[in-house]
């Protein structure tokens, strides 16, 4: 699911997250901080705009992701 939501096809929100219990959440807020690390351990070159544009995309949606999660375990 990580590797979806890094990809941008599954979009995670509050509504998403209701069904899941606070382990699941755990465990998928790991996946996606050990997968975000992965992403940025990937340096593209500097003259392969498209390619550090699809980096930053899969960034940003982890860290949204990672965001929403955060949330959701801090209102638990």
């Amino acid at each position: 699911m990580a590797a979806q939501i890094a990809d941008g096809m599954y979009l995670l929100n509050v509504q998403t997250l209701r069904s899941f219990q606070a382990g699941e959440l755990s465990l998928l807020r790991a996946e996606l901080e050990k997968l975000q690390r992965e992403v940025r351990s990937v340096v593209p070159p500097q003259q392969d705009a498209q390619a550090n544009q699809a980096r930053n995309r899969r960034i940003g949606r982890i860290s949204s992701a990672l965001q929403v999660i955060m949330n959701k375990q801090a209102t638990r």
